[in-house]
């Protein structure tokens, strides 16, 4: 198989180097914005590096990954699907609901595949979260948190590309609750605070935020994140029953201390950012998307759909934000 990978910033070298590594993987061209970038990593890592995205599109490839700028996704995702490839794109697939349907509906006009970087939905301790809700063990589930927190802000340039903090970085946990519980959001309530950095204020965006969400079967979650968390990168989840409790990405690199007597002490070498934490969740997905094109899966572990309905209530979030008031998802269009 010959894919085409467009982007080779710090995810995009990440993917190449899998894609390289894939058994299935024969050839990887890559380009980048930044040519001498993508000539650097093909070299090395044995690819082929492309003058711009449009020969990835030009020079026989069988399939795209997309992991550049967000600003492009929507568009390269068209031209996938025009041209018949399918295609993986890093979330999201844009920062607004036009962009997200009008590429929706290139996509299935063409009857063509999307898969959409969901990571988490590949990370064991969620798959193990998923199975437990599913078999009935914590039995009725009442309460979830979420909680997504980076060790440090951005550059201050990608906050205004980011589409803000429920859109880039909360959109994870709206997406794996939706997976893990099997039930739908439909109601939220978000608030969120820029007293942070000066940065955030200037781009009309929050440092730190939370929103309580009601899904359809009345079970309460709640979902918090913040950009200024210096203990570490920190990515739990905890879901409660009426009889039995379990926690997602508690282990001993989770960056929290104890303050009780006996409890345990501080990791000591808490997780740093995104890749470290979730690296072989990132190759389960990449190594879906080539089983999905090499026709040895069936199902897509998360098309485009799914990735709309997560941005949805992203942006019922903001517009929660904005308007202190509680949202329903009805109020945000879905086509």
């Amino acid at each position: 198989m010959r894919i085409g990978l467009i982007g080779t910033g710090r995810i995009g070298t990440f993917h190449a180097g899998v894609l390289s590594r894939h058994r299935e993987v024969g050839s990887l061209v890559v380009t980048d914005a930044d040519p001498a970038r993508a000539a650097a990593v093909a070299e090395r890592i044995g690819a082929t590096a492309a003058p711009s995205a449009h020969e990835i599109f030009t020079w026989g490839v069988d399939a795209v990954v997309i992991a550049s700028a967000t600003a492009s996704h929507a568009e390269l995702i068209s031209r996938a699907a025009r041209t018949g490839l399918p295609a993986f794109c890093e979330k999201p697939i844009a920062l607004d609901l036009a962009g997200t349907l009008g590429a929706l509906h290139d996509v299935e006009q063409a009857g063509t595949v999307l898969q959409l970087g969901f990571m988490r939905r590949f990370d064991a301790g969620y798959t193990k979260a998923r199975e437990v809700v599913r078999s009935g063990s914590l039995g009725r589930l009442h309460t979830v948190r979420a909680i997504t927190a980076d060790p440090s802000p951005p550059p201050a340039a990608y906050l205004p590309l980011s589409g803000g903090l429920y859109r880039d970085c909360l959109v994870h946990d709206f997406d794996i609750l939706r997976w893990v519980t099997g039930r739908e959001i439909v109601e939220v309530y978000a608030t969120g605070s820029d007293t942070g950095p000066a940065m955030f204020r200037e781009a009309g965006d929050v440092d730190t935020a939370a929103a309580l969400l009601t899904l359809d079967d009345g079970t309460l979650a709640t979902a918090s994140a913040t950009r200024c968390n210096g203990a570490g990168y920190d990515v739990r989840m905890e879901l409660a029953g009426e009889s039995d409790t379990v926690v997602v990405g508690l282990d001993d690199r989770t960056p929290i201390s104890s303050t009780e007597p006996k409890g345990p002490s501080a990791a000591d070498k808490p997780w740093p950012g995104f890749l470290e934490r979730f690296a072989p969740a990132y190759e389960a997905e990449l190594d879906a998307f080539v089983r999905l094109v090499n026709g040895e899966r069936d199902e897509n572990p998360c098309d485009g759909r799914e990735a709309l309905t997560a941005l949805r209530v992203a942006e019922a979030c903001e517009l929660s934000r904005r308007e202190h008031r509680p949202v329903r998802l009805d109020e945000i269009p879905a086509d």
